[in-house]
């Protein structure tokens, strides 16, 4: 496979952008709280990742920056989920 350098940069950027979602993912995990987090940001983040698979996939230019658009989106939606999980345990808890 080879890629242009727009592409490589396009990985690049989008790798820069998910290397904060595994620590974000943590940080809600282990927090147990929403404090911090803005559900609304977190779907704006979502849905942009979707767009831009959904223009990879019009395309038909699955290449490296597609997987990558992927797993940041997926890890978002990590961050989402617990973003729920931790709505309901405040709520449970009285905080």
């Amino acid at each position: 496979m080879h890629l242009t350098a727009a592409e490589i940069l396009e990985t690049l950027m989008i790798i820069s952008f998910g290397i904060s979602w595994p620590t974000s993912i943590h940080k809600s995990y282990t927090a147990r709280s929403t404090k911090g987090k803005s559900l609304l940001f977190l779907c704006f983040i979502f849905v942009g990742y979707l767009f831009g698979i959904s223009a990879k996939l019009l395309t038909h230019n699955q290449n490296l920056a597609f997987w990558f658009y992927i797993l940041n989106a997926i890890m978002v939606f990590t961050d989402i989920c617990l973003y729920f999980r931790n709505r309901k345990i405040m709520r449970t808890d009285g905080q």
